[in-house]
């Protein structure tokens, strides 16, 4: 077996390769890179799990980021158990031709309880007061103690959210060359996601991307450096590209107009009561599931969202199909944006209703992806002072929201999830070795196999 070690750098494309990139585009030159050809959606947990299984979503059930949960009448985003993910994972497949193949899976998505042998991802500690403070989930348990002993305490709140920068993906690679030097996986996967931020924030055309870009390139440099030296050989892919946008579909407002949506009142805010509603959207950058309640309105609802401003197409039982999302997660329809637009799940049609998560960053309790997370809010007076001070509220144990995060989903430049047309702005799979599968582009469902003919060629 030969040591390998895949890096997923979020949102990088072969348009954004260059000057600002030299280590990566030396692997690139010294190797091999082909264009990616991605799924739908193209979103973190779906292209993840097709990386992991060789499946479409349809098959491993992984359908979005986050879908509405039938039997409980929820929606859920950002679940960790693997066992959400259906069929053989890489790791499993390359155990069975070798019984001493390790793996570390360290922030790939799906992370807890699976059958990799290291793992290491997000888990935030949420007290009953409403505190959040930053911690991490590790198999094993004391891997834990000692990252945070060799690395400090890892930095959520630059991993997510108006902080999100490069910190926290420096970390991870730390993290990374500390578990493949002391543990030895055969295989490690590694995910870095410092250019999702400002890609989303400022769009790709922004200049001030070319900083993020050398940013990111240093911290893969380093790393692809350290293993190279050992012998290991590095893959180097990414999800998704991300597409410039200069507008939002607020696609459950436009149900609710119809009276589809339904909301509970709680204390004057209005929240989403899916269970309830006619029809209502699971928002996912530029894809969202609309789930509608009885088959008979199905065609109804689909003419509703075909005809709105910023809609691209909307897949029923044919369309899913053919796409690769005809899975019993998946909502009736599912709606593709224009790729100048994007979908916000705002439900309400006055601000001063908004529910109270609205205004804060909480990834679980919104029904839909809101990427207006990354912003602080322009109307806060002495931002930083005001931040601080709600951060000191909490930590010395009083109730206070962290509501700092602005209503004005047209402060997102950025987005994805649709499939975009061009190599150069896609997804991209480079090695270090001199050799990929031939063809002008590689599929999200061979990933697998690459990673596999990297560790046992």
């Amino acid at each position: 077996m030969h040591r390998t070690v895949v890096l997923n750098v979020v949102g990088l494309t072969g348009d954004l390769l260059g000057d600002a990139t030299p280590n990566l585009q030396r692997l690139a030159r010294e190797g091999a890179m082909r264009p990616l050809e991605t799924v739908l959606p193209a979103v973190t947990c779906a292209v993840q799990s097709t990386f992991t299984t060789g499946l479409l979503p349809s098959g491993h059930g992984c359908v979005a980021n986050g879908w509405y949960f039938r039997d409980i009448a929820e929606v859920n985003l950002w679940r960790q158990a693997n066992q959400l993910v259906a069929g053989e994972k890489i790791w499993e497949a390359a155990r069975r031709r070798d019984p001493t193949f390790t793996c570390a899976k360290l922030f790939w998505w799906y992370n807890m309880y699976s059958s990799a042998d290291y793992a290491v991802t997000p888990r935030p500690i949420y007290w009953a007061d409403g505190l959040k403070l930053p911690d991490i989930y590790t198999e094993p348990a004391s891997l834990r103690d000692e990252l945070v002993f060799r690395l400090g305490e890892f930095p959520l709140f630059n991993f997510w959210g108006p902080n999100a920068d490069i910190r926290s993906t420096a970390w991870i690679a730390r993290c990374a060359r500390h578990v493949y030097d002391t543990r030895r996986p055969t295989l490690t996967l590694v995910y870095l996601p410092h250019l999702d931020y400002n890609l989303q924030r400022l769009g790709p055309d922004d200049p001030a991307i070319q900083d993020d870009l050398r940013a990111v390139d240093a911290v893969c440099g380093e790393l692809i450096d350290h293993v190279r030296k050992d012998g290991a050989r590095v893959i180097v892919l990414s999800e998704y590209g991300i597409t410039r946008v200069s507008g939002v579909v607020h696609i459950n407002r436009a149900l609710r107009e119809q009276g589809l949506v339904r909301v509970r009142v709680e204390r004057g805010l209005e929240k989403l009561d899916a269970g309830a509603s006619e029809a209502f959207a699971v928002a996912d950058h530029q894809v969202a599931h609309v789930y509608v309640r009885r088959p008979e309105r199905v065609a109804e609802v689909k003419a509703l969202l075909e005809a709105l401003p910023g809609v691209d197409v909307v897949l029923d039982e044919e369309g899913k199909r053919a796409a690769g999302l005809n899975h019993p997660r998946s909502g009736e329809l599912v709606a593709v944006s224009r790729e100048d637009r994007w979908f916000s799940y705002y439900y309400w049609l006055d601000d001063e209703k908004a529910p109270e998560y609205a205004r804060t960053v909480d990834i679980h309790r919104k029904p839909g992806y809101d990427p207006v997370e990354l912003f602080a809010d322009p109307a806060l007076r002495a931002l930083p002072a005001s931040v601080a001070w709600r951060l000191l509220k909490k930590k010395l144990g009083f109730r206070y929201l962290m509501d700092v995060i602005p209503l004005d989903a047209g402060l997102v430049r950025g987005s994805h999830g649709r499939l975009l047309e061009g190599p150069g702005r896609g997804p991209l799979l480079m090695s270090s070795c001199g050799s990929l599968p031939p063809g002008e582009s590689v599929h999200a469902t061979d990933v697998g196999k690459v990673v596999l003919s990297h560790l046992f060629d």
